[in-house]
């Protein structure tokens, strides 16, 4: 039952991943394309997550956290950037 839930997990996050590369690639504005990206980020890391629990590897979560920091790093740099037209003041 674990298996098919991984499984089913792994098929939902691609296909979200997916519709957010569509959106990147695809949006309207610049707002939502960064939305876009740090939503495949997210995806990205739920992703790992997955394979942690299939490969019972707690490396994977490590590489999901620094994942998750990046991310939101660079989320918070595009947005500055988008706000102020500069990163470091």
């Amino acid at each position: 039952m674990l298996n098919f839930a991984i499984e089913t997990g792994f098929v939902l996050i691609g296909l979200a991943m997916l519709l957010n590369l569509w959106r990147l690639l695809r949006g309207p504005d610049i707002t939502d394309r960064i939305l876009a990206l740090d939503t495949l980020n997210i995806n990205a890391i739920a992703l790992l997550v997955l394979f942690g629990i299939r490969a019972a590897s707690s490396a994977y979560f490590e590489a999901a956290l620094i994942l998750a920091a990046m991310g939101f790093v660079a989320t918070v740099a595009l947005c500055k950037f988008l706000l102020r037209g500069d990163i470091i003041e």
